[in-house]
């Protein structure tokens, strides 16, 4: 679950977007107000704002996200609860706050308002309030079993690391069956085993890399592995055949629907490689 904070001056204007129909909002929470549309629970802040004039952004706003998988399983007096436990832990429980959730997009969220002002004219102090907003919602997660952030990453993590072993074993099979001694060839071989290869272009219409898209995944090759950046497939598609030789089908490609050359960078990196293996070879001759 996610947690968001921040101080606003808008109140209304929030208040009546959390409250629209539209979007298929349902009040889960409040706390010390009686007023029954945004006119007037703005209305009831602004009276108990008047205590404090030297506080502008006087309403604080919290947005708090379950996961989609939780989110389905949440009826309205588990929203309740959460912002019930949320309100606690931010040591809120004195003040106005009024809390609507929105189903319109398959993420179930909630808005929750609360007067930054309370009965006796105090304002909340706001320092960190984000960082504050995900420690809290953390905790509430932890106490009503829900998945934290924390959970979301470290699965997101590991996910992520099986996909890019994945993406380089494919990476790796192309080689081995196709051999191919082009960019497009080697891009038609990865498709053909089921990555999708995505060249990233610069604004001078050349060559940079490639992104990876499997899975739900689009990686930069070189977070996949740094023998897929753009200038790494490229030195091994030039191979033994030498620059000349590599140049010669690799200089001009139609790719993404647009002719593109290879950018300088990917050309220094690929003839730097072979010089090496040129005087390698030399070497290892006896010259």
């Amino acid at each position: 679950m996610i947690g968001k904070g921040k101080a606003i001056s808008h109140t209304r204007a929030s208040m009546s977007y959390g409250w629209n129909q539209e979007k298929d909002a349902q009040v889960v929470y409040s706390q010390n107000i009686t007023g029954e549309n945004p006119k007037e629970v703005s209305t009831e802040f602004r009276l108990t704002q008047q205590l404090n004039e030297n506080c502008q952004k006087n309403t604080l706003s919290f947005v708090i996200s379950p996961t989609i998988e939780d989110g389905k399983n949440l009826e309205k007096k588990d929203l309740s609860r959460i912002c019930n436990q949320f309100m606690k832990e931010m040591k809120l429980r004195d003040r106005q706050a009024i809390a609507f959730v929105h189903k319109d997009k398959k993420h179930k969220h909630i808005h929750l308002y609360v007067n930054r002002v309370n009965f006796k004219g105090r304002a909340y102090n706001d320092s960190f309030i984000g960082k504050r907003s995900q420690q809290a919602a953390e905790k509430v997660a932890e106490r009503m079993r829900l998945t934290t952030v924390r959970q979301v990453q470290w699965e997101k993590e590991h996910n992520l690391q099986a996909i890019r072993a994945e993406i380089k074993r494919r990476h790796e099979l192309t080689f081995r069956q196709f051999k191919p001694r082009t960019f497009k060839d080697y891009i038609k071989g990865m498709e053909t085993n089921g990555v999708k290869v995505i060249p990233s272009i610069n604004k001078s219409n050349k060559l940079q890399g490639f992104r990876f898209e499997f899975d739900k995944y689009n990686l930069k090759g070189s977070a996949v592995h740094r023998s897929m950046s753009g200038g790494n497939i490229g030195k091994r598609l030039a191979g033994e055949k030498g620059m000349s030789h590599f140049l010669k089908n690799n200089t001009q490609l139609k790719l993404a629907n647009k002719t593109v050359e290879l950018s300088t960078g990917m050309i220094k990196t690929i003839a730097k490689n072979i010089i090496k293996k040129t005087i390698s070879k030399g070497l290892d001759m006896g010259i």
